[in-house]
């Protein structure tokens, strides 16, 4: 059994969220939650009984919004996964997502199949699910920054995330709409060399994420 809970203000597209996923009989609803703060709170009390594997969170929220809410949750719960699930598909709160700790970002208007295959992929550590205009705006915003960089004074790493060549050229194919068999036969490799690699790239915005939102936190 996979236990979800949602984090979303608007109880109709709430409501609906936790009618489709309880269609599938592998999942459980535990709670939904209308703002971070309320959130934070009902995971407190899951830690007596069961905890979410993996938390459907909103942006904009009332109270604390889901930027604050993943970047605490995932501080406090790091086993738990957190899938943004919202309309922004705004660079700056793309990057702030990631670097808040959220495990994928999917725009709303994603069929509900897309939303079950996202979880899916989370619970097996297939890499970070995302809708792809999200995943091509992540890309765009890595090779700009690589090239920002360049024209900068020596740093010490030149590149902020440090993704090989390799790692990019998957990336791209990725984006690109390539499934992983696919990017296997395209670059003779394995399909579990692709995975793995996947992995290490959103492990990588990951391990950094966490660093700097509980630097970011110790400061409030």
């Amino acid at each position: 059994m996979i236990y979800i809970a949602i984090v979303e203000d608007n109880k109709k597209l709430c409501n609906a969220l936790r009618s489709n996923l309880s269609r599938y009989s592998e999942y459980e609803v535990l709670f939904t939650s209308e703002n971070g703060n309320e959130f934070l709170k009902l995971m407190r009390e899951s830690r007596k009984t069961i905890m979410p594997d993996v938390v459907l969170m909103d942006i904009d929220m009332p109270l604390m919004n889901g930027i604050e809410a993943v970047a605490e949750g995932k501080l406090r719960y790091p086993d738990t996964k957190y899938l943004m699930l919202t309309i922004f598909d705004e660079d700056e709160k793309i990057f702030n997502a990631i670097k808040a700790g959220a495990d994928g970002y999917l725009l709303k208007d994603e069929p509900s199949d897309k939303i079950k295959e996202a979880i899916d992929n989370l619970m097996k550590n297939e890499g970070a699910p995302m809708s792809p205009s999200i995943a091509r705006k992540v890309l765009n915003l890595l090779t700009s920054g690589v090239q920002n960089l360049k024209k900068q004074e020596p740093i010490k790493s030149h590149l902020e995330y440090n993704l090989t060549t390799r790692e990019t050229e998957i990336l791209t194919l990725l984006v690109d709409g390539f499934e992983y068999k696919e990017i296997a036969q395209k670059l003779n490799l394995s399909p579990n060399t692709v995975r793995n690699i996947i992995t290490k790239i959103y492990s990588k915005l990951h391990v950094t994420s966490r660093m700097q939102a509980a630097k970011v936190l110790k400061t409030i």
